[in-house]
């Protein structure tokens, strides 16, 4: 890590041409994961990422430069490169930068650096043989462990400079039932901020049972109908669709440009009364979760809708001068060779009062959405198409037989008047969200919420 007398040279280098501000992140990353496929260790990769990035502002405007050569000739030069990139009138001279330190509120009891290859071997081959042992039509399994130690020092001409230490472990999990010409698949990828504790809890079990039983029974599925109908979608990853079709358009990277259907709306109805939704980067070990956000902020538990009513955006520190709001602790990057924008956490619909069977027997033709899949949205109308990896036929009130095939369609402004009642049983699934300042490690979560229509994509008709 850089010492303050270096750092505060190479700010004041980089404030020389007369920015506004200056900041420099810099991180030192180890990386490992191994990857199992066709019962056998195919790959184990160890690797190191270090660097540095500077970035300046001239008012409302950023530039953003980054090195992975850390020596104080490269930094220096770095910074006087990116000093000449505008003019300004700003004449920083001297500031005072002092060490901010950070309570860390995710402990980890094994770090897994310390932790012998051979035990996440055998993880790995244990859910692949519980996997494969539950029904002959498991043709394929796959899973990666992986874990991340991250190191990071984030310093500005605002006085700050701080540092935070982020450790991950994952373990990422499919099967491929198959059975003539049809496959289908199953998924689970447990992960946490946590240290090699959370892997030694998991039940190799219970993963590979799940990923496999998820593949049989879709593989055997009839396929699913079309129309618009009530759907129930599950709880956990069933809070993608809020994810991708709501939670990117209240970032301040969408609002601050107009291009968010609710960039004007703060303060408005746009959800039905029932939904609160929620950004919270404070859960202790949540996977979402970090101690500072990488501009050096506290992160924050926000509450983006309460009852219904906009309550705030997910605010960086560029996007919180463009639209005039304090940060909200939610500027992150993929690493040092991005610059920081307003980004999600663990991010969630919170838990209502309905219980799931009143939900199901509301319905009398519709859809249980178990689990969802991947999708995609139009970014700035929020128009969304989202596949169902496990779905079922709800009929007369009572879930009758699994269906394949189905698919969500709509938008994620319309769908949040249309959820009437959410359960308490809320569950949170990981997941890596790509944006513009590159892929990092989101929540996303939901109780199980009905929604009164939707239209679903399917191939037999109603």
């Amino acid at each position: 890590m850089l010492n303050k007398t270096l750092i505060e040279k190479i700010l004041l280098q980089a404030v020389s041409g007369g920015a506004d501000f200056a900041e420099i992140y810099s991180e030192n990353c180890f990386n490992s994961s191994i990857q199992l496929l066709d019962s056998k260790i195919k790959k184990s990769v160890d690797g190191f990422d270090f660097g540095a990035g500077i970035r300046i502002f001239y008012g409302k405007k950023a530039i953003y430069a980054y090195t992975n050569d850390l020596s104080e000739k490269s930094l220096l030069s770095l910074a006087k490169t990116i000093s000449k990139a505008d003019t300004g009138k700003s004449n920083i001279t001297t500031f005072n930068l002092c060490e901010k330190k950070i309570a860390n509120i995710h402990p980890i009891e094994i770090f897994p650096k310390d932790v012998a290859k051979a035990e996440k071997v055998n993880f790995l081959h244990q859910v692949n043989k519980f996997a494969r042992n539950h029904s002959k039509f498991i043709s394929q399994v796959r899973i990666i462990y992986s874990e991340v130690e991250k190191k990071i020092l984030v310093a500005n001409t605002e006085g700050l400079l701080t540092k935070d230490s982020r450790n991950y472990v994952r373990a990422y999990a499919t099967a491929i039932a198959a059975k003539n010409s049809e496959m289908q698949t199953g998924g689970e990828g447990p992960g946490a901020f946590k240290g090699f504790e959370f892997i030694k809890n998991l039940n190799p079990e219970k993963i590979g049972n799940e990923i496999a039983k998820q593949a049989v029974v879709m593989l055997n599925a009839d396929y699913a109908p079309s129309g618009k109908f009530p759907v129930i979608i599950g709880n956990a990853f069933g809070g993608v669709i809020f994810h991708e079709a709501c939670g990117h358009s209240l970032e301040t990277t969408s609002v601050a440009k107009g291009a968010s259907v609710f960039a004007d709306k703060m303060g408005t109805q746009i959800a039905n009364k029932c939904v609160t939704a929620i950004d919270d980067g404070t859960i202790p070990n949540q996977w979402g979760s970090t101690n500072i956000d990488d501009e050096g902020n506290p992160t924050q538990k926000t509450v983006l809708i309460k009852n219904g009513i906009l309550n705030s955006f997910m605010i960086d520190k560029l996007g919180g001068m463009k639209i005039g709001m304090k940060s909200t602790g939610s500027g992150r990057r993929e690493s040092f060779k991005f610059a920081p924008t307003s980004r999600m956490r663990n991010t969630y619909i919170a838990p209502g009062k309905d219980k799931i069977e009143d939900m199901i027997a509301s319905v009398d033709y519709g859809l249980y959405a178990k689990k969802m899949g991947g999708g995609s949205v139009q970014p700035g109308t929020g128009d969304f198409n989202f596949a169902v990896s496990e779905g079922y036929l709800i009929e007369h009130g009572k879930i009758t037989k699994p269906v394949r095939g189905a698919s969500l369609i709509g938008n994620g402004a319309n769908i949040l008047h249309k959820i009437s009642m959410i359960a308490a049983d809320l569950k949170h699934a990981e997941g890596m969200c790509g944006s513009s300042s590159g892929s990092v490690p989101v929540c996303v979560g939901q109780p199980h919420i009905k929604v009164d229509e939707i239209i679903v994509g399917g191939r037999k008709e109603n």
